[in-house]
């Protein structure tokens, strides 16, 4: 049964469970990187018979698989997928941006170009669960960037076939190659390359502690989004809220994982109470009732708080990956939200709505991140690069000031390079 606290009763940063399992990933992890690093492909099917069951002739999703995959994918989630991809891409071609030149005195130009980078690596998680919407999530703000080319990985099912849904997002959102592979070996694929895989520029997209670790190894030679921790949300209601609707909005979340953590903060000890009893009710009918249960019982708490302001302040603490403030008025509240991943307002806003439709990035910082960090977006597949340019007179004029900031940091082989050309004028 989910625990019930008086604000007074717990600590702020005992709220979230955000203590990390003690793992020894490290090694192993290490270990297959540089198995793959040396051997390859060999060492791709490897591990894909090892871990995942299945023996392949091909690493690399055929054209043809994805047509069998669309015929086979039901028509009205062909068609969701597609209103969802539209939404997906309206909110982040929003997000484009464009370089800027500066103009100084004497002709002076400065500037900053924009410029996508070449390859995209996306990780879409396999195992307890398939996710399309990840696809959505990870590709469609790579395309509207402008990546050159878009390569995912994801793990393979015993039979060596990838789910017919991530394959149908994969063609919606144009994804341009596909591979069948999981786990740290497919980060290391994508960070270092294969006979068969490109390396990447960047990898993004959720995965398990093994994942996670491995992006971080690899972290330096290829860049990386964000290091996800395990899925939260914090739900914000006050007395006027559904329990029943709280309660699945929490179950939400607490059913991805059974790390993740479901919290509600309110001001009211008798929705905290029906909330509860709610939760109790709903966690049976769930088809992933053992880990939802494993969740609200490990994890899951109901904080009572003098107001919603106090409120408030926790969630700013805490940066939530998901906060929901479900309130009549949450515009009144929406400035008030200094750290959060992604803000679902009002009463009829569920979590489930950012995740799959709405629009905006699901891929979000985790783990209190959200103090420094920010959705997955089109910046993430982008790099910026500036440009410098004086004529002769512009340069002539400040020539000096260079050499001097130069000596006075004992770089006087710096300063030797400006003061070499009036040098050269004088002859």
């Amino acid at each position: 049964m989910i625990r019930i606290f008086n604000a007074k009763q717990i600590e702020n940063n005992e709220i979230f469970a955000r203590m990390a399992p003690k793992s020894n990933v490290e090694d192993t992890v290490a270990a297959i990187l540089a198995d793959v690093r040396a051997n390859g492909d060999e060492a791709l099917y490897r591990y894909c018979e090892k871990f995942d069951h299945a023996t392949l002739s091909s690493l690399e999703v055929a054209p043809e698989e994805f047509e069998e995959a669309m015929a086979s994918v039901d028509e009205d989630f062909i068609r969701i997928l597609k209103k969802a991809a539209e939404n997906i891409h309206r909110f982040h071609s929003a997000q484009k941006r464009d370089g800027f030149v500066v103009e100084g005195e004497n002709g002076v130009l400065l500037g900053q170009r924009i410029i996508p980078i070449e390859k995209a690596g996306l990780y879409v998680p396999g195992g307890t669960a398939a996710y399309p919407s990840t696809v959505l999530m990870d590709s469609i703000p790579a395309k509207i960037a402008g990546c050159r080319e878009i390569v995912m990985v994801t793990p393979p099912g015993a039979d060596g076939k990838i789910a017919a849904p991530i394959l149908a997002a994969a063609k919606i959102a144009g994804v341009d190659r596909v591979f069948k592979i999981g786990g740290a070996q497919a980060i290391a694929a994508l960070a270092y390359g294969t006979e068969s895989v490109p390396r990447v520029d960047k990898i993004v997209g959720p995965g398990n502690a093994f994942v996670a670790e491995a992006k971080k190894q690899v972290f330096g030679q290829v860049s990386i989004d964000m290091i996800a921790g395990p899925s939260e949300i914090l739900v914000i209601a006050d007395g006027k809220a559904k329990a029943k609707n709280v309660a699945a909005d929490l179950l939400s979340q607490a059913e991805h994982d059974k790390l993740a953590s479901a919290v509600l903060v309110t001001n009211s000890a008798t929705l905290a109470l029906n909330v509860q009893k709610e939760i109790e009710r709903q966690i049976p009918l769930l088809e992933r009732r053992e880990i939802a249960r494993a969740s609200i019982e490990a994890a899951g708490k109901i904080i009572v708080v003098s107001s919603i302001n106090a409120a408030i302040d926790i969630a700013n603490e805490l940066a939530p990956e998901h906060l929901e403030l479900c309130l009549d008025n949450p515009f009144d509240y929406l400035e008030k939200v200094k750290n959060a991943g992604s803000v679902f307002l009002g009463r009829s806003c569920p979590e489930a709505l950012g995740d799959y439709y709405a629009g905006p990035n699901h891929t979000l910082p985790t783990s209190g991140t959200a103090r420094f960090s920010s959705p997955l977006s089109v910046d993430d597949f982008i790099k910026k690069s500036q440009f410098i340019y004086y004529p002769d007179e512009a340069f002539r004029a400040v020539a000096m000031d260079v050499d001097r900031f130069a000596r006075e940091e004992g770089l006087t082989a710096h300063g030797r390079s400006a003061t070499i050309r009036l040098e050269e004028e004088k002859k």
